[in-house]
């Protein structure tokens, strides 16, 4: 079931009325840019992919469509049927989704076909080429989070000790090298040595996994941006979660690229950090 069309909110942009609509992935950060856009006075329609974006949506958007993963076309026919000009692309889509089950309409099928390289960057990117190539303007992820990102230098209480500090510095030089390569944005390190690498399973997940590998040592993680990074979609984010996952792993620092990075739940998020020991860095650029 489609929702009513909405009422008629929006705001004068560049180039005339803009008619905004946020395209829904999965986690907080459909809700943090649903909730930063009205407090700018920005009203947006929301579009939420069924297999991913959270049911919680419907209790906070004003008016919500859902549509499956795979209904490109039925998307481009809601965006045009409300006139939208303005889009932002916020909540992860897992890659491993587009593997699953999830019937993919012709458009889908298309594109999929035309990729030499099927990774979440080249996926992604050539979503964004056919929106733009239809006059609607995919905008920074971040544009309403900006008080959000991270900023260079420490960001807790507690600084890097000398060898953590090490470990990042490495941990930074391997993981920009796996992100250009779009294997993954996250790399868990002990010791100057790489335990784990991202790839599909998130970052919660690879640190899961360097704990099982590392038995009770001290780990440091590592999550960047990619080097050329789109900040239209795939930003790196950490949550309150992955610090809850950290502590739990004995991960006792966090590096991640300076204005390049969402801390969700910002205040939150560095108070638990802060209780537990650990340290996290913003890398300038």
């Amino acid at each position: 079931m489609f929702s009513s069309p909405p009422n008629e909110k929006t705001v004068k942009g560049a180039g005339g009325i803009s008619h905004y609509a946020l395209i829904a992935g999965n986690g907080q950060f459909p809700f943090l840019v649903l909730e930063a856009a009205r407090e700018q006075g920005v009203e947006m329609s929301v579009i939420g992919i069924k297999e991913e974006a959270s049911p919680g949506l419907a209790e906070v958007a004003d008016h919500i469509h859902w549509i499956s993963l795979g209904e490109v076309g039925r998307l481009l026919e809601l965006l045009k049927a409300e006139r939208v000009n303005r889009v932002v692309l916020a909540g992860q889509v897992r890659h491993n989704k587009l593997y699953s089950a999830i019937p993919p309409d012709s458009i889908v099928k298309r594109v999929l076909g035309s990729l030499k390289r099927k990774n979440t960057n080249a996926l992604l990117g050539a979503f964004v080429k056919m929106l733009e190539a239809r006059g609607i303007h995919v905008l920074d992820s971040t544009a309403f989070l900006k008080p959000l990102l991270a900023e260079a230098g420490s960001l807790t209480r507690r600084e890097p000790d000398p060898e953590e500090r090490a470990d990042l510095e490495y941990g930074r030089e391997v993981a920009r090298r796996i992100a250009d390569m779009d294997l993954g944005q996250t790399v868990v390190v002990r010791e100057c040595a790489c335990i784990a690498v991202e790839a599909m399973e998130g970052t919660d997940a690879v640190i899961e996994r360097a704990a099982s590998l590392s038995h009770g040592k001290r780990l440091v993680v590592v999550k960047v941006a990619r080097p050329r990074q789109d900040m239209r979609f795939d930003v790196p984010v950490v949550g309150v979660k992955t610090i809850e996952v950290m502590r739990r792993s004995n991960a006792t620092a966090l590096g991640v690229d300076a204005e390049r990075t969402l801390l969700f739940e910002r205040e939150k998020l560095l108070e638990l950090a802060n209780e537990a020991g650990i340290a996290i860095t913003g890398f300038g650029v």
